[in-house]
């Protein structure tokens, strides 16, 4: 089997960095894996400390086949250093794991991912392969360990740079979209949350890059292959988090704490009914509301 490289993203947060990199190491595969490190340049002055910390870090992480580590003297954010780290990365490899420095992966993640990104390499409506999955529970009448759904997640993902080079980054169609609701109510199908993503994106309210490669899957009617048992735990709900805090309730998993290293895949490449109707009760209005009263009350309750 052909082995992925594995990229983390990490900026200024340490600890989690470390429980990161840690976690990854235990992977059954990590010993047979090039890891990529990219490390973000300070934002101001009052990151800068940090930042030297997690890169004091790095010089001492070991127990994969290589480590190349990335420096940025510079800021980039997130979402440049993503889509710039990955594209680099890609000019030398067919495929790529990333990861972000708050996530938690389970021993058969690296043996997941490879798996799938070597079963749906050639399948031109495989978009992505997700590491995390939401907690939907599990199909009673089937008793594969992955199912389809046509929108992407960014918390542990692998591509192919088939897919990843062709991404329109500038949206330069939105103007269309945004006047077009049916396109609209079509995108929303993935999530309620996504029409107002794109927007604040747009507007140059929000910096990300995974919104812009979620609209574009959804432009080519790409899919994502999750798994029914996640093998990503997302550790970053915190007040130094940038893109994630707040309640995690919502977003807890269904842990894979089996760690099979052999996987049942579906040769069916099609969204799954079941799953389909769970993750859209996850990700609709009624959830998205419940969230952010979670999250005012546990506000609250830090302020006290």
């Amino acid at each position: 089997m052909n082995l992925a490289p594995v990229l983390v993203f990490t900026y200024k947060r340490l600890e989690p960095l470390k429980q990161s990199i840690e976690a990854l190491k235990k992977n059954v595969l990590a010993k047979e894996s090039n890891l990529y490190i990219f490390s973000d340049g300070a934002k101001n002055d009052s990151d800068r400390e940090q930042v030297k910390s997690v890169r004091e870090f790095l010089k001492d992480v070991s127990g994969f086949k290589s480590i190349t580590i990335k420096e940025a003297e510079v800021n980039k954010g997130l979402a440049n250093s993503i889509i710039q780290g990955v594209t680099e990365v890609l000019e030398n490899h067919n495929e790529v794991i990333v990861l972000e420095d708050d996530l938690l992966t389970t021993p058969n993640f690296l043996t997941f991912m490879n798996q799938a990104l070597n079963k749906y390499r050639n399948s031109a409506s495989v978009f992505s392969i997700s590491g995390y999955s939401f907690d939907l529970g599990e199909c009673t009448y089937e008793n594969s360990d992955a199912y389809f759904l046509e929108r992407g997640w960014s918390w542990g993902w692998a591509t192919w740079k088939n897919k990843w080079s062709d991404v329109d980054w500038k949206v330069k169609d939105y103007d269309s979209f945004r006047r077009d609701k049916r396109r609209q109510r079509a995108f929303a199908k993935g999530g309620s949350d996504l029409n107002k993503m794109l927007r604040n994106q747009m507007n140059g309210l929000l910096d990300s890059w995974a919104i812009r490669w979620f609209y574009y899957q959804y432009k080519v009617k790409g899919l994502t292959l999750y798994p029914v048992r996640s093998k990503v735990y997302n550790n970053g709900f915190d007040n130094s988090a940038t893109h994630t805090n707040g309640s995690d309730r919502r977003y807890r998993p269904l842990l894979d704490t089996e760690h099979s290293l052999e996987f049942q895949l579906p040769d069916a490449v099609a969204i799954h009914p079941y799953y389909h109707e769970k993750f859209s009760l996850k990700m609709g209005l009624r959830a998205r509301i419940i969230s952010k009263v979670e999250t005012l009350i546990l506000k609250v309750k830090n302020s006290l």
